[in-house]
């Protein structure tokens, strides 16, 4: 399996598909690369490079003890950009992987990048403050500690559900899905799937959104449980200059895997890599 190391010498997991421009693929929490392997598929048979890396803390990389959070996790996707020597990249990040992003842009800059999609992203900012009334309580993100901390098996079978959208009337969302989220999650080990909380719900990234200065695609869901769309895309699209803001009627947090909103996610991806 091919790794790279980052600047700590914690091993790095990523799977390197096709050829052609590359697309860079960052995952969500408390998920792996493996989720993103539909898009993977689609976009290196539409002629382009796809790589997806693991976050650090689980699936196939390295589980340190320190290191989780926002700037580690970007400086881990700049040692694997600069380690396979990319660039006119494009990133895609989804939740927590989009403030992975963004923070990639605010402390490494757009020299290697061409342009950015956020789907069901963190940024600018998921906690609520004075300054971002819209945000969530720190008594939620409370709650997933203690749900990863006392039974994070049961409370990942759980959390698919709003992941997901499987408590929605009409959803089309099998227990495979739920399955295999459930599987990816246990592969994370508990204290990075721990921090990674505090990383994605406390970081404020509205600074790195600042500093994009590339063509930039913001998806996200209008029933999305876990990162609701008032605080995060909404105020994005208002701080990325010249964003494109695409909402999904109905969607879920993790739209990119559920039918019929992957569909529309996949058309407009590509729309975007094409243009």
């Amino acid at each position: 399996m091919p790794f790279t190391t980052a600047k700590d010498g914690n091993p790095i997991f990523y799977k390197d598909w096709g050829s052609g421009q590359p697309v860079v693929f960052s995952h969500g929490w408390p998920l792996t690369a493996d989720a993103w392997d539909p898009q993977l598929q689609l976009v290196a048979d539409h002629g382009f490079r796809a790589i997806a890396h693991d976050r650090r803390g689980g699936g196939r990389s390295g589980q340190t003890w320190d290191g989780n959070d926002l700037d580690t996790y970007a400086d881990d996707l700049a040692a694997l950009i600069e380690a396979l020597d990319l660039r006119d990249v494009v990133l895609v990040g989804h939740s927590t992987g989009g403030g992975e992003v963004a923070r990639y842009i605010g402390r490494h800059g757009t020299d290697r990048v061409a342009k950015a999609v956020l789907q069901s992203a963190i940024p600018p900012l998921m906690l609520k403050t004075e300054a971002n009334p819209k945000g969530l309580p720190l008594e939620v993100f409370d709650q997933i500690r203690a749900g990863v901390a006392a039974d994070r098996s049961q409370f990942y079978q759980d959390l698919s559900e709003a992941f997901y959208g499987a408590n929605r009337p009409g959803n089309k969302v099998s227990e495979g899905i739920r399955d295999a989220f459930w599987l990816w999650s246990m592969t994370v080990g508990i204290k990075g799937a721990y921090d990674c909380v505090k990383a994605f719900s406390e970081t404020d990234t509205t600074e790195d959104l600042r500093r994009f200065d590339i063509p930039t695609l913001i998806v996200h869901g209008d029933d999305d449980q876990i990162v609701p769309i008032v605080a995060a895309a909404e105020n994005s699209a208002k701080i990325v200059k010249d964003a494109t803001l695409k909402v999904y009627p109905g969607a879920p947090h993790g739209l990119a895997m559920v039918a019929p909103y992957n569909e529309t996610f996949n058309k407009d991806l590509l729309d975007f890599l094409r243009s």
